[in-house]
């Protein structure tokens, strides 16, 4: 390596490791550490800031920023406390029924709209039956574990859910149907699997009394703590409508026409927004996410001025002239970028490997190599609680909850409690991960 290499390359790695380590100061840390990776960048003759800047993907920030606008409405419009209720009722509030439910309900709503909206609005409800269902400690770690791994499926699943798939969607890497098609049905599996295992193994509501009088008195006082809540159809139409002319867009419209994804979200989050009119004008004025932005923007920075340096490019070389199959070459690669997420978390890891991805995309099937990237990368956000992307609100969200179980002692959801979940989802995603890359290897 060269001197560069290891000088940019460190304050990558050192950057990624004290925001893992101190979240609560994650985007000073990384915004310090984009500053210090220019100004070496500059001193040691790799490139100046302006043309660091240059290579930022603006087209991946402008969906992100447009897509949180898109939730906001979504979240205006109280879809999502609906959508708590009727999963409530589906569920008639049996325990074991409940995490079924609801983890199937996050994953649709997370392949949507952002996990973290979503999340802030549904958890409260959950916090609220699993206080009046008399939960215990294992019931409420293995419920709010999967419920925050069905997010990372479901924002997984589609090309708008979350920033790994949102990035090979910008970044023109896949098109939303070639995606959409392939990460669905595989995110699905990995679901499924979960939801069977937990259910069928580990059984958390097994130490739960099944009272039915007592789930009909907790499904009686949800539907009348909610009475009142209405869906705001004048913010939700505009929205599912804008919504839907996206999705179209991005399946029919083509490539010629130059309509890139980030104008069709400009243009289909701007029309939703003003059709709300003043609604519309302040979820803007305060809706937008400047925290994600700038630590995007910092870790883009960062990325960018390694990649410079060629490092990227003789780690891909070096893959590729493993003496083994591409096979295992891309085994190897999927499993090192689920590891490194967990250690990471998500947004750090894809910016990453995926110019790695890409060159090994010049001698594999593209879909085998960017999907099965886009759900190691899943696997290796289930890990750990600190590499999910909503996992340390969750946690936040739970403790201001103040669950307490029958004995009256006090029930907790943090890192500990999450490592089960983390551990079955990070091998059984990983696994899907890898079966399906080979599959796609076979048939391509």
């Amino acid at each position: 390596m060269s001197d560069p290499q290891i000088v940019l390359s460190a304050i990558l790695v050192v950057t990624l490791i004290l925001q893992a380590l101190l979240p609560g100061m994650r985007v000073l840390i990384v915004t310090a550490g984009a500053g210090l990776a220019c100004l070496a960048a500059t001193l040691l003759g790799v490139a100046g800031t302006g043309s660091i800047l240059a290579q930022v993907p603006w087209d991946v920030l402008v969906i992100l920023v447009t897509l949180g606008l898109l939730s906001q409405l979504f979240a205006e419009s109280r879809l999502f406390d609906r959508l708590a209720v009727a999963a409530t009722r589906l569920s008639g509030a049996a325990p074991a029924k409940l995490l079924l439910v609801f983890a199937v309900a996050m994953y649709l709503a997370s392949g949507i709209v952002n996990n973290l909206t979503a999340l802030v609005l549904v958890l409260p409800v959950l916090h609220v039956l699993l206080k009046l269902g008399g939960s215990n400690q294992r019931y409420v770690s293995w419920t709010l574990g999967v419920l925050l791994v069905a997010c990372n499926l479901g924002g997984a699943a589609t090309p708008i859910g979350d920033f790994p798939a949102i990035l090979l969607l910008g970044g023109g890497n896949m098109e939303f149907g070639a995606y959409l098609l392939r990460a669905a049905p595989a995110t699905a599996l990995g679901l499924v699997l979960l939801l069977a295992i937990v259910h069928l193994v580990v059984r958390p509501a097994s130490g739960i009394a099944d009272d039915p009088l007592s789930a009909r008195i907790t499904g009686a006082v949800m539907e009348a703590l909610h009475r009142r809540v209405r869906l705001r159809c004048r913010i939700l139409i505009p929205a599912a409508l804008a919504l839907g002319a996206m999705v179209v867009a991005w399946l029919a419209l083509p490539r010629s026409w130059g309509i890139t994804p980030e104008l069709v979200c400009w243009l289909g989050a701007g029309g939703a927004l003003l059709a709300c009119w003043r609604r519309g004008e302040g979820i803007v004025r305060r809706g937008i996410d400047a925290e994600a932005v700038l630590f995007l923007l910092s870790l883009f920075v960062m990325v960018g001025a390694v990649s410079r340096t060629g490092l990227f490019h003789d780690v891909a070389g070096a893959l590729t002239a493993m003496p083994v199959s591409p096979e295992l070459q891309l085994v190897v690669f999927l499993v090192i970028g689920g590891v490194l997420t967990g250690l990471f978390s998500a947004g750090p890891s894809m910016a990453a490997l995926l110019e790695v991805a890409e060159s090994l995309a010049t001698t594999l099937p593209g879909e085998a190599v960017y999907v099965g990237l886009a759900l190691a990368v899943c696997a290796g956000s289930s890990l750990f609680l600190t590499a999910a992307t909503a996992g340390p609100l969750a946690q936040a969200l739970t403790e201001r909850a103040e669950l307490r179980d029958v004995d009256d002692q006090p029930l907790r959801f943090g890192f500990v409690d999450f490592l089960p979940v983390g551990l079955l989802s990070f091998v059984l995603i990983l696994a899907v991960a890898l079966a399906y890359s080979l599959w796609a290897l076979g048939s391509g």
